[in-house]
C-alpha cells in the first residue's frame, strides 16, 4: 500500500534514513537557497549530480514518485517556453554577447545560444531540487521532522503543524482514489483510456467531496488537539527527536564546504553568472 502514495515516509535500512532530520533540513534549506541564487552551471551540474547519486541511495523507487515528477516536468517545460516567449532575448542581456541561431537582431523571436545557456540553467535549478526534496520528505519521519524543527528554534506549535501535514498527505491521496473508484463504480469513465477533457471533469468532481471530507477531518484534529490541552505549555517533549551523531556532523561539514564553494564562485564570476562566452 505504501508503494502507491502519491508521496510520504518510507521507513528503509539507509544512511539518509538515520540522519537526523535536522541535518536534512539544515541541507535541504542550503542546498536550495544557493542553487536558486546562483546561474554557475558548472556548480549546478555538480549539485545535480549530487542529488541523484543521494536519490539512488535513498532508495526510492520511481513509481513511488512519479506522478509528482510527471507534474513538475510539465511545470518546467511550460515555465521555460513562456520564459522564451517573453524575453528570447533576454540571454543576451546578460551574458552581453550575441551568438545566433536563428533570425536575426531585427526579428523579436529570434534565438541565440546564449539564451539556450540561460534556459538550460533555469533547468538545471528545477532538476536539482527535485531529488533533494524528495529525499527530504520520503526519508524523514514526520515526528521526527517536527521535533528537528523545534530543534531549530521553531516553535513547536508550528513544528505540529508541519508535522500534520506531512502525515496528511498520503491520506489525502488515499480520500483522493476512494472517491474516484466511487465516481468510476457509478458510471463516471476516468480512467487512462478516457478523453482528456473527461478525465479532467471527472477530476474537479472529485475535488468537492475531497474538500468536504479534508474539512470534517481537520475539525476533528482541532477538537481532539483542544480537549486535549495542546499549546497550553511552553515545551513539549518530543519522544522521536533524534541526536547528532557522527555522519550527522560529517554531513554538515560537506554542507558547509557546498556553500563556501558557492559563495566563492559569486566573487570568481563577479556575481551570480558564470559567462563561458567572454
Amino acid at each position: 500500500m505504501t508503494e502507491n502514495l502519491f508521496i510520504g515516509y518510507i521507513d528503509r535500512p539507509t544512511f539518509l534514513h538515520h540522519l537526523s532530520g535536522s541535518t536534512k533540513l539544515i541541507g535541504f534549506i542550503s542546498f536550495s537557497i544557493i542553487g536558486m541564487v546562483t546561474f554557475d552551471t558548472r556548480f549546478l551540474l555538480g549539485i545535480l549530480i549530487m542529488s541523484l547519486v543521494l536519490f539512488h541511495y535513498a532508495q526510492i523507487r520511481y513509481r513511488e514518485v512519479a506522478l509528482i515528477v510527471k507534474v513538475i516536468i510539465a511545470f518546467a517545460a511550460l515555465n521555460l517556453i513562456m520564459v522564451y516567449v517573453f524575453g528570447p532575448g533576454y540571454g543576451m542581456q546578460i551574458y552581453g554577447t550575441k551568438h545566433l541561431i536563428l533570425g536575426n537582431s531585427q526579428h523579436y523571436f529570434n534565438l541565440s545560444w546564449e539564451e539556450l545557456f540561460y534556459l538550460f540553467n533555469l533547468l538545471l535549478k528545477y532538476v536539482f531540487a527535485v531529488p533533494l526534496a524528495l529525499i527530504f520528505l520520503l526519508t524523514t519521519n514526520p515526528s521526527e521532522f517536527a521535533a528537528s524543527l523545534n530543534k531549530i528554534g521553531i516553535s513547536y506549535r508550528i513544528s505540529y503543524a508541519f508535522e500534520i501535514a506531512l502525515r496528511y498527505i498520503p491520506t489525502v491521496q488515499r480520500d483522493y482514489r476512494t472517491i474516484s473508484l466511487a465516481q468510476q463504480a457509478r458510471g463516471y469513465e476516468m480512467s487512462k483510456t478516457a478523453p482528456l477533457m473527461q478525465r479532467a471533469k471527472g477530476a474537479v468532481q472529485i475535488l468537492l467531496p475531497l474538500i468536504f471530507t479534508s474539512l470534517e477531518r481537520i475539525e476533528t484534529i482541532s477538537q481532539a488537539m483542544a480537549l486535549r490541552r495542546f499549546g497550553q505549555q511552553h515545551k513539549r517533549t518530543w519522544y522521536m527527536a533524534r541526536p547528532f551523531k557522527t555522519a550527522d556532523y560529517l554531513s554538515l561539514i560537506v554542507i558547509a564546504v557546498w556553500l563556501i564553494l558557492g559563495i566563492y564562485l559569486f566573487k570568481v564570476n563577479n556575481g551570480r553568472f558564470w559567462n563561458p562566452f567572454k
